[in-house]
Formats: C-alpha cells, sequence, structure tokens
C-alpha cells in the first residue's frame, strides 16, 4: 500500500525524522527532505555515520515529522535524543516511509548518502493556520550554522557571526519556545 505527502512539498523542507535503533528506541534527527514541483520523488541526505544512516541501512524506514515546535528541531539537530515511541506529540502530520539509497558520495571530507523516501503511510495529527516567526527560522538556521562549525571548507568565525545574528533575532521576536530552542543550539556550540 502506497501513502502520499499530506503537504505539497517543494525546495528544501526542514522536518524531523525518528529512526528505530538496535536499542529498541527511537533517534530523533533532523532531515532536509528536498523535492522537486516537476516530479513525485522525495529524496534526503545522511552525512556521515550519523545514527540514521545506521537506522536507513539497518532498517530500511523511518517516520518524517512536520514540526514547526523550535525546540523539537533544535534538540532533533543540535542533541542526541531517543523517544519511546516514532511520533512526537508536537508533529503536525508525519509520514512513515520506505528508503532507498539512490547516491553516495564525499563532499568536503565527509561521506553522505542520498536516499529516496517512499510514503507508506501517514497521517494529519493537527491543522493549523500557517504563521510567520522569524524567529523560528532563525533557530533552523543557527542549527545550520553550528552544523558545519567543525567542517573545514567553513569559515567558523563566519558561522559563529551568524549564529550570534540569529540569536538576536530570536531575543527580538522569539517567544517563550524559541529562546529555548537556542539555548539548546548555545549549549551545544558555546558562546566563544
Amino acid at each position: 500500500m502506497t501513502a502520499s505527502w499530506p503537504v505539497d512539498l517543494d525546495g528544501v523542507t526542514e522536518s524531523v525524522v525518528t529512526t528505530l535503533g538496535p536499542n529498541d528506541r527511537w533517534n530523533v534527527a533532523a532531515l532536509g527532505l528536498h523535492a522537486s514541483a516537476s516530479d513525485d520523488v522525495v529524496f534526503a541526505r545522511t552525512w556521515g555515520r550519523t545514527r540514521t544512516w545506521r537506522n536507513f541501512r539497518e532498517r530500511g524506514e523511518g517516520y518524517v515529522q512536520l514540526t514547526t515546535d523550535p525546540v523539537d528541531f533544535a534538540e532533533a539537530a543540535m542533541t542526541v535524543r531517543e523517544e519511546d515511541e516514532p511520533v512526537l506529540s508536537s508533529a503536525d502530520a508525519w509520514v512513515r516511509v520506505e528508503v532507498e539509497e539512490r547516491a553516495s558520495g564525499t563532499d568536503g571530507g565527509t561521506e553522505w548518502v542520498e536516499w529516496t523516501l517512499t510514503p507508506i503511510e501517514s497521517a494529519v495529527e493537527h491543522r493549523t493556520v500557517p504563521t510567520t516567526n522569524r524567529a523560528y527560522y532563525a533557530v533552523v538556521e543557527a542549527t545550520v550554522a553550528a552544523s558545519r562549525l567543525d567542517v573545514p571548507e567553513y569559515d567558523t568565525q563566519t558561522l559563529r557571526d551568524r549564529i550570534d545574528y540569529f540569536e538576536s533575532v530570536v531575543e527580538r521576536c522569539g517567544g517563550e519556545r524559541e529562546r529555548e530552542a537556542f539555548a539548546v543550539v548555545r549549549e551545544r556550540v558555546g558562546s566563544e
């Protein structure tokens, strides 16, 4: 049985993915979904030998979750988090996907694998009216900059300047959850 994505995807959509690990707990990680309006293929890349990479290889599936909760996203991107259940309570929608390796390579000394994500089950948990909160997007961008701090091809000071800028956006525009999320980022990258 094939399911479909519960939303139209185009460009890169940030999501949270849970994958079942060897300890029978669900690893929570950030995952960028790459999609094009011109075809139905959705793919994602894992960078390095992460838990998500291992679980995709060993289990062949996971749960992609669309959430706008900044703390869940920051923890997924910046920490090792495990759960007893595959779907987070903050998920507005989720898609159980089958994954298949479609390409692999090395970029800047880091191995990557590109996975085709095929929906096999999906649900919409919460219907929300979209709003634009600059602080939420600042948290997302800060996690991207933070993930590149140890990559030699990126200038560390430029990345730290970006993180500082995004922190100022959170301070000006964010609510309690965005500030809590940025505390997760700051704890992981320090305040050099």
